[in-house]
C-alpha cells in the first residue's frame, strides 16, 4: 500500500516538474538554425533584421539563411514539398498563414502545436482572436505571425497623376474612364507581372465585384464558382485585363510596380510589400513619392494574409527553432521587422512610431475595416486549390471565356474540398 501511494506521489510530482520546463529553453543555444524563405532581394533587410536580433542573444548559434527568390514563395513551395516529403525538413519555414499551412501540413500531420508556445509567451492576448483563429484549428495552433500585409491596394505616383490629369480611380467604372483618358496620352493604365499577379489581381477584382459577405461564402462552400456571381467576377476581370501590358508574363512584380515610378503605367494593384520596396529599394517618401489606396471597389475592406513560420516535426535543431519562434512573436521583433516590410504587426501593442505613413494608415485600416481573407496568399484555400487555380488563370488569359473558366473552378473546388 505504502509503496503504491509513495509510486503515485512520485508519478505526480514528475508530471508537475515536467508541466512547469518552459517551451522556449532558458539555456544557452548551440548548433546551428535553418531559416527557410522566400524573403530575398529587396525583403532580404527585413529578414535580416530578425536574423541580426537573434544572433545578439543566440551567437552560439549558426543561422543559415535558406532563401528561395520567387515572388509569393512560388519557387519556395516546391522545394519545401520536396524535403517534407523526404524527411529533410528545415528547422522552420515560412508559410503564409491559413490554409496554406493547415490544409497541407497539418492535415499531414507534418507539424507541431505551438499552443504551449503561444500560451507561455502570452500570445493570447498579444494577436488578435480573429487572426489566432485563423492560423489554428480545434487541434491547435499552428505557426507564429510575424506580420499583416495587405494585398487589395492600388500603387500610383501622385505627381504622375496631377500630371496626367487623372485622380486614383474607387470604382472600377471609375478606373475604365480613367484608363481610356491615360490611353490618350500614351499611358498605360494597369501594369501586371507573371501569372502569380494575375491571381492577385483576380482576387481583388472578384472582391470588388462579390462585395465582402458573398467572397466569405465562396470559401464556405456557401456560394457556387460558376454562380452568376462567379461569372460575373470573371467577366470584370476580363475587362480589367483590357488594360494591361501585353508583356507581363516575362516580367516580376517589382518590375511591374517599377513601371508606376518611371511613369510608363499609372497604377499597380500588389500588396503592401511594394511598400517596402517603394521606401526601402526605391527611397521613395510614402505620400509623396508614392501613393496609394484600396483597389477599385473595395473601399473600407482590407484583404489581409500574414507570413508566419511554424515548427515541422523532426526539425533538427528542434530548441533553436523555438527561439527563433519566440522572436518572431515578440513586440521587439515585430516592430524591427515590419517597417522594412512594407507590413504592419500582427500584434495589437506595436509601437507605430517606428512605422511611416504608409504603416499608420494600414493599422488604421485593419483596426476598422471589414477584414476579409486572401486566396492568392493562402488564408482562404488550401495549397491543392492554389496549385490547381493556376491552371484556371492560364486557361482564362488564354480564352477569356469567363462562364467556362467559372466552371473550372467550380471542379477544382469540389476537388480540393472547398465545395460540393
Amino acid at each position: 500500500m505504502k509503496r503504491r501511494i509513495l509510486r503515485t506521489c512520485v508519478a505526480a510530482c514528475t508530471a508537475l516538474l515536467i508541466a512547469a520546463v518552459p517551451v522556449v529553453q532558458a539555456k544557452e543555444l548551440t548548433g546551428k538554425l535553418e531559416i527557410f524563405s522566400w524573403w530575398a532581394g529587396n525583403e532580404g533587410p527585413a529578414l535580416q533584421a530578425l536574423i541580426d536580433l537573434y544572433n545578439k542573444d543566440n551567437s552560439g548559434v549558426e543561422v543559415i539563411n535558406a532563401t528561395v527568390t520567387g515572388g509569393s514563395g512560388v519557387n519556395a513551395k516546391a522545394v519545401l514539398k520536396t524535403r517534407m516529403l523526404g524527411g529533410e525538413p528545415p528547422d522552420s519555414f515560412q508559410v503564409h498563414a491559413g490554409q496554406e499551412l493547415i490544409g497541407t501540413w497539418v492535415e499531414a500531420d507534418r507539424m507541431e502545436d505551438l499552443t504551449p508556445l503561444f500560451k507561455e509567451q502570452g500570445w493570447m492576448d498579444a494577436f488578435p482572436k480573429g487572426l489566432i483563429k485563423n492560423i489554428g484549428t480545434d487541434k491547435g495552433i499552428w505557426s507564429v505571425p510575424v506580420n499583416i500585409h495587405r494585398s487589395n491596394v492600388l500603387w500610383f505616383s501622385p505627381a504622375n497623376l496631377e500630371k496626367w490629369g487623372v485622380k486614383a480611380p474607387t470604382t472600377w467604372d471609375e478606373f475604365f474612364t480613367t484608363a481610356e483618358k491615360l490611353k490618350t496620352q500614351g499611358i498605360l493604365p494597369l501594369a501586371l507581372a507573371q501569372n502569380w499577379t494575375a491571381n492577385h489581381l483576380w482576387e481583388s477584382v472578384a472582391l470588388a465585384s462579390m462585395g465582402p459577405e458573398k467572397w466569405d461564402a465562396l470559401w464556405a462552400g456557401k456560394l457556387a464558382f460558376d454562380s452568376p456571381e462567379g461569372v460575373q467576377a470573371w467577366e470584370l476581370f476580363g475587362k480589367v485585363l483590357e488594360y494591361t501590358n501585353a508583356d507581363a508574363s516575362s516580367l516580376s512584380w517589382q518590375q511591374a510596380t517599377d513601371m508606376v515610378v518611371d511613369g510608363s503605367a499609372a497604377f499597380n494593384i500588389m500588396g503592401d510589400w511594394a511598400a517596402g520596396y517603394l521606401s526601402t529599394t526605391k527611397k521613395l517618401a510614402p505620400g509623396t513619392g508614392f501613393g496609394w489606396a484600396a483597389s477599385p471597389g473595395t473601399g473600407g475592406q482590407f484583404m489581409f494574409l500574414a507570413d508566419s513560420f511554424g515548427l515541422p516535426k523532426g526539425a533538427s535543431q528542434r530548441d533553436n527553432a523555438l527561439a527563433w519562434l519566440a522572436l518572431l512573436g515578440s513586440r521587439e521583433g515585430s516592430d524591427a521587422f515590419n517597417p522594412l516590410k512594407g507590413s504592419i504587426s500582427a500584434r495589437v501593442d506595436s509601437d507605430l512610431s517606428k512605422y511611416n505613413d504608409y504603416g499608420k494608415s494600414a493599422a488604421a485600416d485593419f483596426g476598422k475595416d471589414i477584414i476579409v481573407g486572401s486566396l492568392a496568399h493562402g488564408v482562404t484555400a488550401n495549397e491543392g486549390f492554389m496549385n490547381d487555380f493556376a491552371a484556371v488563370m492560364e486557361m482564362f488569359l488564354k480564352t477569356k471565356n469567363a462562364k467556362a473558366t467559372a466552371n473550372a473552378a467550380q471542379q477544382i473546388a469540389a476537388k480540393n474540398g472547398i465545395s460540393k
